[in-house]
């Protein structure tokens, strides 16, 4: 008898996270209120540049990211409300929880509860409502030319992604910082993972260019406008970057007429 209560009790705590859950996703893309986007600085390497970087760092390096969304919502008809707020969070000295390199579906999962576990000890939130934390693990571009893949939860509302501590390179940061946010929305990637290409029609800013190629805009998640079929760039910063239809439906912004 006492068994089938904590099981009962358990099975009821699982029921409930899960319907949290459930409902925090589903209002973050109801698009009634702005939603706040909370952005914390860690020292991903553990070097004196990423530190240096990092007290330099202020709120307005991360508006461009509030201008892109609003700018996208405005093509999608969409009114100020459909948009975000970025707030800069302290730096937090600890590291969030790796996703595995070449786990199967249960490593995957195992990681999802911890980076969410994580989350919910790191980083304070203000106000009421579905908010989503954002973790930047800066590195120093002189040690590191190359920086893994980032990751972001839609459970939880969580980001874990790896940028540059680089003024130079901070443009091209939010690209990246704004294609995890939008994982958190439910927004898919639009890229072959063998080559990095966008995919065709999804992964074109403009799918009905003539000519088709080159694209003058990357869509976001894709990453990169294409120039040949097998050629794509980098683009500078998110000036160059569009959210494609198909995303637009994926975070609830049913498309009009662009």
């Amino acid at each position: 008898m006492f068994k089938a209560l904590r099981i009962f009790i358990l099975l009821s705590i699982l029921a409930a996270v899960a319907a949290g859950t459930w409902r925090t996703q589903t209002n973050s893309v109801q698009w009634k209120y702005t939603l706040p986007v909370n952005v914390y600085p860690i020292n991903g390497d553990g070097s004196a540049a990423a530190q240096a970087y990092l007290r330099t760092l202020s709120v307005d390096d991360f508006k461009p990211i509030e201008a892109f969304m609003q700018a996208q919502a405005s093509r999608y008809g969409r009114d100020a409300k459909a948009s975000i707020e970025v707030r800069l969070g302290q730096p937090i000295s600890a590291s969030p929880p790796p996703p595995p390199v070449q786990g199967g579906v249960l490593d995957v999962a195992l990681w999802s509860l911890k980076m969410r576990w994580w989350a919910y000890r790191h980083g304070t939130t203000v106000g009421p409502g579905p908010q989503v934390k954002m973790y930047l693990l800066y590195f120093d571009p002189a040690q590191t030319q190359r920086l893994d893949h980032s990751t972001a939860l839609q459970k939880g509302l969580v980001g874990r992604v790896n940028v540059f501590a680089s003024a130079a390179m901070a443009r091209q940061n939010n690209i990246v910082i704004a294609h995890e946010f939008l994982h958190t929305l439910g927004a898919t990637d639009k890229y072959d993972f063998a080559n990095n290409q966008p995919v065709f029609p999804d992964g074109y800013a403009e799918p009905q260019r003539v000519p088709l190629l080159p694209q003058a805009y990357a869509e976001i998640m894709a990453g990169r406008p294409p120039l040949t079929h097998t050629e794509a760039e980098i683009p500078a910063s998110l000036n160059r970057v569009l959210i494609g239809e198909q995303t637009a439906r994926e975070i609830n912004w049913q498309p009009t007429a662009p």
